[in-house]
């Protein structure tokens, strides 16, 4: 590396070349003001706020946009640079409403805080200077000021560079240029996602947030966190007012980038919604009633024991959650094994990653995502197969468009037409069901053009030959015939996957709720492994994690047939190491699985449930089945934030805090284990999770100390390899990904470089099998699910947004515009559909992105897809088959 001498403000100093003068000032904590420049995008030098002296050099220089070469002697704040940048300020005032003291920045301004460090006393006068535009607030969670805009274009270049919209631009010329969305019609009839990362980086009060409550910068407090919806991970900064969280500030680095979406952003008001749990609720005579703590753990003890002695720790059951902390999850499934004695734990990655734990852990030996979300935006080729990623994971979305700016190919496979299909190089649009006589089409393109990496697959693999015969088997017409689309674009597709030298695979629900789901994941680990792509950077295999931590309570044990680190419940040594650990005998059976949960409570084999922050009356597949059985229980314990569907049917309800009221950690898509943090109190009489757990463990009989979330992560560490390492002094500032083998591990960038977990890669042979329900005469159409860019999951908290569901207020269908031909229907208009399973309603939505004879639902609603979907069950790993079933539109209501 070319190292140069500079010399700056006196100071001299010897560094590596390939800056700009900023950035070494900003390396040396030199304050240098800037408008207009983020270090994430190409520096354009346009604000002049940053302006430098350079000896030699007869004007002043952009130290944003200028690079440092050797022997360049630098003043940062000579006379004349001072007063450069107090007639650039002018120049901005004489334009800029003068208004501070009733503007929404007031106190969190860039203009305003410089004015005050460059002693602007007055302002001058320019005549006819002043831009007269209107306030646009169609939006529904900021509005832009155009009269406040100092047009520094940060907002334009994140919206086009980072985000990947192109939502925003410059208007006009000269003087009479101003930002404005496409063609000039507001920000409602735009391309806008709403993901404000627009406002996050507005020095002024150009782009302000909408908020109902009174605020001013320095009444307010930040706490460091991560986020709650999906498995991304995105830090950020909650912002409060006492007790309010009246903010979300996303944070610069790893793993967002300084990102966010919609939900991240605006979505927190769930947090202080009045419609919060805060006290312990009894049912009696079918009502609810309130309760002190005491007099609710008294009630679970007594049918603890009574339930018990009559029928034994085999009846008893308990859903972990993914959306609660490592700690917490370690801490319930501690309570079912050790306190209660029964492997019947399980949580909601039975019904999204299952397979992908099952496929990956069999063919690499390890079920997580192979590669870092950062690897993204250096591929070459990205394949994304069943996926909606802009949606479902936007920050890794905006990645995957960098990816593509930078020449990067994509290859998209969904029966919809999802935004990145949008610029694909191929979109392959497959009927559901049909991932993998896709895959083996492409691998048999792939070895019969001698594609394959034959060095790779004999140093580093094994079972290639017999599953090769699987492979060659493979028609590639009739293959295309039976995934809806052209033969030849599976072929383009297999010849860019294969020419790419950093190529990875993405993939989500559309591979894993399959009744074949193990077998897509493993397809997919066949197409990777023929072509090398596994163990290198930037390539991989990356399943993407639905919520915040559905990956750590995995981790954790919240699986009925692993301890916390995937370690067997049947393997004698490591169930030997958890005796000791916990001072008792545990179970060596295998528990039930979250499906087998519902029908033993269905079929009085399972008595006694207990669910922390899960709401499966509305996630889980055929819904009426779902009450059904929950309704047969002798004793439901919910455990929530809100009074959910499934809260409503429970005995006795406790109030849990959230993420914003308690401290653990959430581990991410990647694997990295991060920090949460309390920003404010517990609301009301809530209590965190990790604390309910541990005093009903102890008012059941069982001695457990009550722990911090640090001693728990302690205790986690000594117990569990992949994260031995861990520990909470050591990710306060950046998380660590796993495994992390001790304190000295640095933790683990990708997995299997240089062997994998397993030793060998296994190649699996996997041939195609139908869904197990398919259309038919009175059900005729093909049903597929999924979710929505404004909502998680079950919208318990999203939907505590009123913005939210104005955007997206109730259940809706995608139809193409034939299929809605053949049933009479009309955009907008409210149906009925069927299933064998049950019937619901929806807003009909129009639309070619969607194959005829297919329909597709979000599950987010009480009254959503689930009403609809079929139970059937992957046979290895138990995932309902929730992305295929048969419906009929029975017609308009």
């Amino acid at each position: 590396m070319k190292m140069i001498n500079l010399k700056i403000n006196d100071q001299e100093i010897v560094v590596e070349a390939g800056k700009n003068i900023l950035d070494y000032c900003v390396e040396l904590g030199i304050d240098i003001p800037t408008f207009c420049h983020d270090e994430r995008i190409k520096s354009e030098g346009a604000c002049r706020m940053c302006v430098v002296e350079v000896k030699g050099i007869n004007r002043l220089l952009a130290s944003c946009a200028t690079p440092a070469t050797d022997g360049m002697e630098i003043k940062t704040h000579s006379p004349e640079v001072m007063e450069a940048r107090k007639d650039v300020l002018e120049l901005t005032w004489a334009s800029h409403p003068n208004d501070c003291v009733v503007c929404d920045a007031n106190g969190d301004c860039k203009l305003q805080d410089y004015s005050y460090e460059y002693n602007l006393t007055s302002i001058p006068e320019y005549d006819g200077h002043k831009r007269n535009f209107s306030i646009d607030d169609s939006n529904k969670f900021f509005y832009i000021d155009p009269e406040k805009c100092i047009l520094c274009g940060k907002c334009v270049y994140v919206c086009k560079d980072l985000q990947g919209v192109e939502a925003l631009g410059f208007n006009q010329r000269g003087h009479d240029t101003f930002i404005s969305f496409a063609f000039d019609n507001g920000m409602e009839q735009s391309n806008c996602v709403s993901c404000g990362n627009c406002v996050s980086v507005c020095p002024t009060g150009a782009l302000m947030e909408k908020s109902n409550v009174m605020f001013r910068s320095w009444e307010t407090k930040k706490t460091r966190t991560t986020c709650p919806y999906c498995g991304v991970g995105c830090q950020f900064d909650i912002v409060t007012k006492g007790e309010q969280v009246v903010r979300i500030d996303p944070a610069p680095g790893t793993p967002n980038e300084g990102l966010l979406c919609v939900k991240g952003k605006f979505a927190y008001k769930f947090i202080n919604h009045k419609g919060r749990l805060t006290s312990p609720l009894i049912k009696e005579n079918g009502e609810f009633r309130e309760a002190s703590w005491d007099e609710a753990y008294d009630l679970i003890a007594s049918k603890y024991t009574e339930l018990n002695n009559k029928y034994g720790s085999a009846t008893f059951a308990g859903l972990a959650s993914a959306k609660c902390t490592n700690e917490e999850n370690y801490m319930f499934q501690k309570l079912f094994r050790a306190a209660i004695g029964t492997n019947n734990v399980d949580h909601c990655a039975r019904l999204c990653h299952a397979s992908t734990v099952a496929g990956l852990a069999t063919t690499l030996g390890s079920g997580a995502m192979t590669n870092s979300i950062a690897e993204v935006k250096d591929h070459d080729v990205i394949f994304v197969i069943g996926s909606n990623t802009t949606e479902t994971h936007p920050v890794i979305g905006s990645f995957m468009k960098q990816a593509i700016a930078k020449g990067s190919k994509i290859i998209v496979a969904d029966p919809r037409e999802i935004e990145l299909a949008e610029g694909a190089d191929v979109f392959l649009k497959i009927l559901p069901g049909t991932n993998v006589p896709l895959l083996n089409a492409m691998m048999k393109v792939i070895y019969n053009e001698n594609l394959h990496d034959i060095d790779y697959i004999s140093e580093r693999t094994e079972n290639f030959e017999t599953t090769l015969e699987t492979i060659q088997n493979t028609d590639i017409e009739e293959a295309a015939e039976i995934c809806g689309i052209d033969a030849e674009d599976i072929r383009k597709a297999a010849r860019i996957y294969a020419a790419g030298n950093k190529a990875g695979i993405y993939y989500a629900m559309g591979i894993t709720q399959h009744s074949q789901g193990t077998n897509n994941v493993k397809s997919i680990a066949n197409l990777a492994l023929l072509c090398g792509n596994v163990g290198i950077e930037s390539g991989g295999i990356n399943p993407l994690r639905g919520q915040n931590n559905v990956q750590g309570a995995c981790d954790m044990g919240g699986l009925p047939d692993v301890f916390p680190g995937y370690q067997k419940v049947f393997n004698d040594e490591a169930r030997a190491k958890f005796e000791k650990a916990w001072g008792v005998k545990l179970d060596n059976k295998v528990g039930l699985s979250l499906p087998h949960v519902l029908d033993g409570a269905y079929e009085d084999q399972i008595r006694f449930l207990y669910i922390m922050g899960e709401n499966p009356v509305v996630s889980d597949p055929d819904t009426t089945h779902v009450k059904k059985s929950l309704d047969n229980l002798d004793f439901l314990i919910v455990q929530d934030l809100f009074m959910t569907e499934t809260a409503e049917m429970a005995d006795v309800i406790l109030p849990a805090s959230s993420y914003a009221e308690k401290e653990g950690t959430f581990t991410n898509t990647e694997r990295r284990v991060q920090m949460i943090r309390p920003a404010i109190k517990p609301v009301g009489d809530s209590k965190a999770d990790y604390i309910i757990i541990q005093e009903i463990m102890n008012k059941i009989g069982y001695n457990q100390p009550i722990l911090t979330p640090s001693e728990i992560m302690d205790e986690v560490a000594t117990l569990t390899p992949i994260y031995g390492g861990v520990s909470y002094d050591r990710i306060q500032e950046l998380g660590l990904q796993w495994p992390v083998l001790d304190h000295n591990h640095p933790g683990t960038k990708y997995l299997h470089k240089d062997k994998f977990a397993r030793g060998l890669g296994l190649f699996s042979e996997v041939e195609f099998a139908e869904a197990k329900e398919l259309p038919d005469e009175n059900f005729p159409i093909v049903l597929t699910t999924g979710r929505v860019l404004y909502h998680f999951h079950t919208i318990s908290m999203t939907g505590k947004n009123e913005e939210i569901n104005e955007i997206v207020p109730e259940n809706f269908i995608e139809i193409s515009p034939k299929t809605a031909e053949s049933y009479k229907l009309k955009h907008m208009d409210h149906a009925s559909i069927s299933s064998r399973r049950g019937t619901t309603k929806a807003v009909v939505h129009v639309t070619d992105k969607i194959g005829d004879g297919v329909m597709f639902m979000p599950f987010h609603f009480a009254d959503g897809a689930n009403m609809l979907t079929n139970t059937e069950l992957d046979a290895t790993c138990n995932i309902p088959e929730l992305k295929v079933c048969a419906v009929q539109i029975d017609g308009k209501l």
